[in-house]
């Protein structure tokens, strides 16, 4: 199972939105739509996804958060994954784009940056923020689809810093590029993350410093699920990371850089996946009034005890 999986927060639209990814991306297909009964959000369809390799989960809440760029993905158009066709490669990425941007804005236009050849970011009809770009395959490859955290406003200038934190919480982690803002880059300053990427247990990860300034920062639109094998797993996730004790709900967690997390044991999505509708319930129920997550209730409530 997928470690780390992003989790994507809509109003109503999390079902719809799952399918709309699953026919733009390619090898991609809607896994599971489970809908929870009696939340506060009234009845909340959680869907699980995967596109193109990468898992994610999301879920219908209402209108309480809402995505935004400060976490995007960046998909990778590598020749190589088009039997080594750049031509191919690039017919990819404009079909692509031309789905995303129907009814979104882009952020930055596709076209040719100094970085790359052809690239573009694109905020989507459901407001989810996604860089394309037609990389060059040269050097140790990266997933189709990854995670990127822009560190803007109170928090640009502590890309590196995250990085580090980050990769010192998670046993399995690897220090990737580093490439820093040179001079005559304002506002940004010299020496702050240009770009980075690290990977944590099985998923890449980008981060990006931006002095620029920006109507957004990191909220609960886009969390990232870690999945736990146990109660001591998520216990240690929890207090190494939660930083902010009032964001705690649910197996929600906010660390020191606003990013927010959800600590939830993999025994709580196999119940959401395949119980019945009277285990829903209990397990709904049960896991509601918690903040951090305990497996022994929940699983006394899944098998009615």
């Amino acid at each position: 199972m997928q470690k780390i999986v992003p989790h994507l927060w809509f109003d109503k639209e999390a079902a719809e939105a799952a399918e709309f990814y699953a026919s733009v991306f390619p090898e991609s297909r809607v896994m599971s739509v489970t809908t929870l009964e009696d939340t506060p959000s009234g009845d909340a369809d959680m869907v699980i996804f995967e596109l193109w390799g990468q898992k994610f989960m999301a879920i219908s809440a209402g209108p309480i958060f809402k995505p935004n760029p400060s976490i995007s993905f960046m998909v990778n158009f590598d020749p190589l994954l088009f039997d080594g066709s750049k031509e191919s490669a690039r017919a990819k990425i404009d079909e692509v784009w031309n789905k995303l941007a129907d009814g979104g804005s882009a952020l930055m236009p596709i076209g040719e940056y100094p970085f790359s050849e052809r690239y573009g970011w694109v905020q989507d009809k459901y407001g989810v923020s996604w860089q394309l770009i037609l990389t060059k395959p040269e050097g140790e490859p990266r997933p189709p689809i990854i995670t990127s955290l822009l560190f803007v406003g109170d928090q640009c200038g502590k890309a590196e810093e995250a990085i580090n934190f980050y990769c010192s919480v998670f046993e399995k982690s690897k220090l990737g590029s580093l490439h820093r803002y040179p001079e005559g880059h304002s506002p940004d300053k010299p020496g702050t993350v240009m770009f980075a990427d690290f990977k944590l247990e099985d998923s890449w990860f980008t981060a990006m410093d931006s002095a620029h300034q920006h109507q957004f920062s990191f909220n609960e639109g886009i969390s990232l699920v870690v999945n736990c094998d146990d109660q001591e797993e998520l216990d240690y996730f929890t207090q190494k990371m939660s930083a902010v004790r009032e964001a705690e709900q649910c197996g929600w967690i906010k660390d020191k850089y606003g990013v927010s997390w959800q600590i939830s044991p993999i025994e709580l999505e196999e119940m959401m996946v395949n119980g019945t509708r009277e285990q829903l319930n209990r397990v709904t129920q049960a896991l509601l009034p918690m903040k951090r997550l305990q497996i022994a209730p929940l699983k006394n409530a899944f098998e009615g005890v």
